[in-house]
């Protein structure tokens, strides 16, 4: 497996002028959530609604305030939840972010691969 990064823009879902600028973020399909520095996520107007506890790759327990922002990357976009990262702590783009983008992630070319959509069911009145 390859590490990568993409540049990353949160924008403000409640003000989609306030964004912050793109920022260069790893790819880690082993975090679930994308951590963005808090102060950029602030100065975009991201607002905290919470706060999460995380355990990190070395097993040290962390908690951190989450918010909601509308994440872009390569071309996709998705609303997506977002952890508030301390100085220190590592910029990431995770799974629940990818699997909004709708996207695989491939390693060797280190970049996005958009996932077909599948075909909605219809169904027949009867």
């Amino acid at each position: 497996m390859s590490v990568f990064k993409v540049d990353l823009t949160a924008i403000n879902p409640l003000d989609e002028n306030k964004r912050t600028p793109a920022m260069k973020v790893m790819v880690d399909t082993g975090a679930l959530h994308s951590w963005l520095p808090r102060q950029l996520l602030l100065d975009a107007g991201i607002t905290q609604r919470g706060k999460k506890r995380f355990v990190t790759a070395n097993k040290q327990i962390l908690e951190r305030d989450i918010g909601y922002a509308i994440l872009t990357a390569e071309g996709f976009e998705t609303n997506d939840q977002v952890v508030f990262a301390e100085s220190g702590d590592m910029s990431l783009l995770g799974v629940t972010t990818i699997e909004g983008f709708h996207v695989m992630v491939d390693n060797v070319g280190q970049r996005f691969i958009a996932i077909p959509a599948a075909p909605v069911p219809t169904t027949v009145a009867v």
